[in-house]
C-alpha cells in the first residue's frame, strides 16, 4: 500500500509541475503568481518522496533545490505584501 501511495505521489507531483509549466507557457499565470509557485512546491515535494523512495538521488537533489527556491520565492513575496 505504501508503494502505491509513493507512486501516486510521484505521478501527482509530475502532473503539478507540468501543469505549472504549461500554465506559464500559455500565459495563464506569471512566474510571480502564488498559483504557479504552489503548484511547483507541491509537485516537487511529491517528486522528492518518489525519488528518494526509489533511490533516484540525482532527481531527489534537483527537486530539493527546486522546492527550496520555490519556498524562498513564496516567503519573499509574503514579506513584500
Amino acid at each position: 500500500m505504501l508503494n502505491l501511495l509513493v507512486e501516486v505521489g510521484g505521478w501527482a507531483g509530475a502532473l503539478l509541475v507540468l501543469t505549472a509549466y504549461g500554465l506559464l507557457t500559455l500565459e495563464r499565470v506569471t512566474q510571480a503568481s502564488a498559483l504557479y509557485r504552489w503548484l511547483n512546491a507541491a509537485g516537487s515535494a511529491g517528486l522528492i518522496v518518489n525519488a528518494v523512495w526509489n533511490g533516484a538521488y540525482p532527481a531527489a537533489f534537483l527537486n530539493v533545490v527546486w522546492l527550496a527556491v520555490t519556498l524562498y520565492s513564496l516567503a519573499k513575496a509574503r514579506a513584500a505584501a
